[in-house]
């Protein structure tokens, strides 16, 4: 490609004949000559012929060859058009852009080399409008595009003709591969539109750009375009010319600072030896020790030679330096031996953990199987609950019965997929990915591998974690995980991973199918006192340096913490209640303050406060108001649904920051009720009478799902019928508008709820029945559950036929 900077001006002295500076006469003379309609079609491939301008080609092709031969013998009038693409060697019509120029050929040379130099000056612009032959070459019918127009007379539009010149001009001088000669020829040039043609041509700039010149009718705007050109390579220059000298400087600070270092290293081998090869010798030393596989040792030998062949005192030493330490310090095929103990292993868990009894069943299974075959792939396994259940804790727990090393990895908030595969090497300040890095920080290949909250990962443009855990929790793949970073398989299939959530609806589909979930519910209240009594207190007491005999917690006690200062599932918050209590105690120990060892149930109040209000089962004294049960992520709950009637059309109002699903079930309650009021004795012209407002309260929590389909369907039905609802009865139940009664989840938290709420009776789907018969008896104790299967079934076991006091006439 001809470029500003590779024009030859010297040919000007030469070959005035060929290379003519435009005058306006010429052009318009140009422009007014007759247009052939049919035109044979030469297509270039590394530049663009403008009006006027006159440049040499390189013909090479056979059909270019004989379309220059034809057309030299003939009129010598050519149409020329650049390629879409420079790399094509044999374009199609389709390839070729439509806008070209007219060119005369003015000379033909035949070079040493045996090509064929062609000096052709473009006339005027043309508009392909069909292809008319395509061999022996490309000929196309033509019409004209564009046509003279007088230069603008205006002091802008000289301004921008002078400022094109003196860009022009400038880069010359910057540029040491343009001749002065260019400056002359530049000077010389009258014609605006020939200098805007001119320098477009020789512009060093892509051809899609000077295709873009070309086809700019408007000379004003066309200059404009090319003043910006101008601008960019002006800049371009004066940054080359600023590097180049700052890079003289360097050069010399390089070569003094190479001297430097050549004396140095003849002044410490004169003192006993160099520290950079003993530091290379240590390395190697380190590698002979290595477990590592022959892949991996050859990649380490390929690493070290290149280091050895490094100057220390560039950059890339270090990166390197730092590539060899990761691979050395990473466990190749080192395992810690497993402990087979099955029983061991089991009091290990006993006295870490109470109940959980899936979870310990689970481990010891994969303990038994492990005694018995050897080797096997480690199991992935999540576990899901509340917080303080046990989750996170459980993992140092298994460690310990396996006998194996303990690392855990937090994924809260974790939003680049590079902390999980690393980054490339090359990049300053690049570390193996998180999974890795504590693979190293366990020095063994198959520690059990907490990954802690894996429920709230985050994605956004730097990638998606939760997608590159996928490789690592895939028994099938993670034998051979890629680090970005060490760029060798590394095998993480003897590594027992643990995944901990408090839910699973937010974990990737494909992430949660490679899991064995395993679900971990609350505890009731006799559970956290045994926990507190063999678990919390004695860490508290270890933790605050109290003896035993120093301060003493009844059951009564631990029960009172539990009921009115803890509201939870899990057991975080009691332990954070006993250490204030310890701590309270503590400071009257150094204080020399005389106190009870004995806390009494007036005492916690002091310490810890005024007692929470909690939700308790309300009366069945007003009608429309009844009590379902919901499930968190933080564990069970209660709630109301409280119906209110008002003399109006038959609206319906929802309130309570409810979502969609909440807000579908109210609307098929009330349907329901109104196509089978005649079952329940109500008069089917009340719906038309009375608005309906259906309130949950709590307006600030956001309520959503259909558990509580039942409950507003018996809340509605008790609103227009007056009637109260039983005592003590809470309930939870999908509802369809054929009137079925659908199960939920959630089943033990929603028990726990409704024991900490003081309820006594449970009405649920016939289809969670099963649900039941897995929970513990304990759970169940003072719980008697009522099952229905459809909506009539519910009014039957929730309402009593007794009128509230002051019923309201409906």
């Amino acid at each position: 490609m001809h470029t500003f900077e590779e024009i030859t001006f010297a040919d000007l002295e030469e070959e005035t004949d060929f290379i003519p500076i435009l005058s306006s006469e010429d052009e318009e003379k140009f422009s007014s000559e007759e247009l052939p309609d049919e035109l044979p079609i030469l297509p270039l491939r590394n530049t663009v012929l403008f009006p006027g301008v006159v440049i040499p080609i390189t013909v090479g092709r056979e059909k270019s060859v004989k379309l220059i031969n034809d057309a030299n013998d003939s009129n010598k009038i050519i149409g020329v058009v650049s390629q879409k693409k420079g790399k094509i060697e044999n374009p199609t019509f389709d390839q070729l852009n439509s806008i070209g120029t007219v060119a005369f050929i003015i000379k033909i040379l035949k070079m040493p080399d045996g090509n064929t130099t062609v000096i052709i000056q473009g006339k005027r612009r043309f508009e392909i409008e069909e292809l008319t032959q395509t061999d022996p070459y490309f000929k196309a019918k033509v019409k004209s595009y564009g046509s003279f127009e007088p230069f603008p007379d205006d002091t802008k539009f000289e301004a921008l003709v002078g400022s094109l010149k003196d860009m022009a001009l400038h880069i010359i001088k910057l540029s040491p591969n343009i001749p002065s000669e260019a400056a002359f020829a530049i000077k010389n040039i009258e014609n605006p539109s020939f200098l805007i043609n001119f320098v477009s041509s020789n512009l060093n700039a892509q051809m899609i750009e000077k295709q873009k010149l070309l086809e700019v009718l408007e000379l004003r705007e066309r200059g404009n375009i090319l003043l910006g050109h101008l601008t960019k390579e002006l800049q371009m220059l004066e940054l080359k010319n600023d590097i180049q000298s700052k890079v003289k400087t360097d050069i010399d600070k390089q070569q003094k600072e190479f001297f430097l270092h050549q004396q140095l290293k003849q002044i410490q081998e004169e003192l006993g030896g160099n520290p950079v090869e003993q530091e290379i010798a240590e390395i190697r030393k380190r590698a002979d020790g290595k477990k590592w596989n022959k892949d991996v040792g050859q990649a380490f030998d390929k690493e070290m030679d290149k280091l050895e062949r490094m100057n220390p005192a560039v950059a890339e030493y270090g990166v390197q330096m730092n590539y060899l330490d990761v691979l050395l310090d990473l466990p190749w095929n080192e395992y810690t031996k497993d402990s087979f103990d099955v029983k061991g292993a089991e009091k290990v868990l006993n006295d870490d953990h109470h109940g959980l009894e899936k979870i310990k069943e689970r481990i010891l299974e994969h303990l038994a199987v492990l005694k018995l075959k050897g080797d096997m792939k480690a199991p992935i396994i999540c576990f899901v609950g509340p917080p303080g259940v046990g989750k996170t804790s459980l993992g140092k727990s298994i460690a310990r019965s396996l006998g194996r090393k303990y690392v855990r990895m937090s994924l809260g908030g974790l939003r680049d997929e590079a902390e999980i595969r690393g980054h490339r090497k090359t990049y300053i300040g690049a570390l193996p990915g998180r999974i890795l890095q504590n693979i190293k920080k366990a020095k063994s290949s198959n520690p059990v591998f907490v990954l802690d909250e894996i429920d709230k990962i985050g994605l956004d443009y730097h990638g998606d974690p939760s997608s590159a855990l996928l490789e690592v929790l895939d028994p099938e793949q993670n034998a051979a995980f890629y680090d970005n970073y060490v760029e060798l398989d590394y095998d993480l299939s003897k590594v027992m991973f643990i995944a901990t959530a408090n839910t699973v609806g937010t974990i990737q589909s494909a992430l949660r199918d490679r899991m064995e979930i395993i679900n971990l519910t609350g505890y009731i209240v006799e559970e956290k006192i045994e926990i507190a009594k063999n678990f919390l207190v004695p860490k508290q007491f270890e933790e605050n340096g109290i003896k035993k005999s120093q301060l003493k917690l009844s059951n009564k006690v631990l029960e009172r913490i539990i009921e009115d200062h803890t509201r939870e599932s899990g057991v975080r918050k009691l332990e954070q209640k006993i250490a204030k209590i310890i701590r309270h105690t503590a400071k009257k120990i150094t204080t020399k303050k005389k106190y009870d060892p004995k806390i009494t149930e007036k005492q916690l109040e002091i310490i810890l406060g005024p007692a929470m209000s909690r939700d308790k089962y309300q009366d069945n004294s007003v009608a429309g108001v009844v009590t379902g049960l919901a499930w968190t992520a933080v564990g069970g709950d209660i709630l109301f649904i409280e119906v209110s009637l008002s003399k109006g059309k038959g609206k319906l109002t929802l309130t309570g920051n409810l979502g969609d699903v909440m807000k579908e079930s109210a609307t098929i309650a009330l349907e329901y009720l109104r196509a089978h009021s005649g079952q329940l004795n109500i008069d089917p012209n009340v719906f038309d009478k009375w608005n309906v407002h259906v309130h949950v309260p709590e307006g600030a929590t956001p309520k959503d799902g259909p558990s509580a389909g039942i409950t507003m369907f018996t809340a509605l039905a008790s609103a227009f019928t007056q009637r109260k609802v039983k005592s003590g009865l809470a309930m939870t139940g999908e509802i369809t508008l054929r009137g079925k009664v659908l199960p939920v989840g959630g089943i033990k938290e929603k028990i726990l709820a409704a024991k900490r709420a003081g309820l006594t009776t449970i009405l649920l789907s016939e289809e969670n029945k099963k649900d039941i018969k897995e929970i513990k008896p304990i759970y169940l104790k003072n719980l008697k559950f009522h099952y229905v299967k459809d909506m009539i079934d519910v009014i039957k076991g929730a309402l009593l036929h007794e009128k509230v006091r002051n019923p309201v006439k409906v």
